[in-house]
C-alpha cells in the first residue's frame, strides 16, 4: 500500500457514464441522430439537447456534493474528488443547494394543514425520520439539502426512496398506489403512500 486511495472510478466506469450521457442527449428525439446525415437543423437540435444535458449535469453534481456533504465528508474530501482546491469547492458549491421549491406545493390559504421542516437530516436517517413522521400522520411534501417537509394529517403514511435510474421500478410503484413526491434530490426518488389506520399522534416533538 502506498497510502494513496484507489481512483473511486476506474476507466471503464468513466466511459460508462460519458457514453451514458452522449446516448441521452442523441437519443433525445427519436430521429436526432439519422438527421445528423442530412439536416443540417438536426445540429441545432444537437446543441439544444447537449445544453440540457450539461444543465442537467450541473444540477446533479450540485446535488451530489450536497449529499456527500450531508454524508459527513469534508470539503477537502469532495475538493480532491472534483480536483480542485477545498476554497474552489466551497466558494462554487456552498450555500448553492437548490431549494424545494420545485419539490413543493404552493402554499394554501387559511385553514391549510400545520406544515414542519425535518432537519438535520442526511442519506443515513432521512427515511427513519420519515417513518416516524409518516406514523404520526405527516406526509413528505418538500425537500432540498438536509431537510424534508411534511404535512399534518388525521391518518398515517408510508414512505420510500428508489434511485432515480430504477425507471421499471418507479412505474411498479405508481401501479401500487405510491405518490412521487416532486422530482426527486438526486440520487433519490421519494414516494409516499397512505395507510388506512389512524394516526397515531401520542409523539411530538
Amino acid at each position: 500500500m502506498n497510502g494513496e486511495r484507489e481512483p473511486l472510478l476506474g476507466p471503464e466506469e468513466t466511459a460508462r457514464v460519458r457514453d451514458g450521457i452522449a446516448a441521452a442527449v442523441l437519443g433525445a428525439r427519436e430521429d436526432l441522430a439519422a438527421s445528423l446525415e442530412h439536416d443540417p437543423d438536426g445540429y441545432l437540435r444537437l446543441v439544444a439537447a447537449s445544453r440540457v444535458g450539461a444543465e442537467e449535469a450541473s444540477r446533479l453534481l450540485r446535488e451530489a456534493v450536497q449529499g456527500a456533504r450531508a454524508a459527513g465528508h469534508s470539503w477537502d474530501s469532495v475538493g480532491r474528488v472534483l480536483g480542485v482546491s477545498r476554497q474552489a469547492a466551497q466558494q462554487r458549491f456552498a450555500g448553492k443547494a437548490a431549494d424545494a421549491s420545485a419539490s413543493r406545493p404552493p402554499a394554501g390559504g387559511p385553514g391549510t394543514a400545520e406544515r414542519r421542516i425535518l432537519s438535520p437530516l442526511s442519506a443515513f436517517n432521512e427515511m427513519a425520520a420519515l417513518a416516524e413522521a409518516g406514523r404520526e400522520g405527516w406526509h413528505l411534501v418538500g425537500y432540498g439539502a438536509l431537510f424534508h417537509e411534511v404535512e399534518a394529517s388525521d391518518h398515517p403514511w408510508e414512505h420510500c426512496r428508489v434511485t432515480l435510474a430504477s425507471g421499471g421500478r418507479h412505474r411498479r410503484m405508481e401501479a401500487e398506489g405510491w405518490t412521487p413526491v416532486g422530482a426527486g434530490w438526486f440520487p433519490w426518488r421519494y414516494y409516499k403512500r397512505p395507510l388506512t389506520t389512524p394516526a397515531d399522534h401520542n409523539h411530538n416533538h
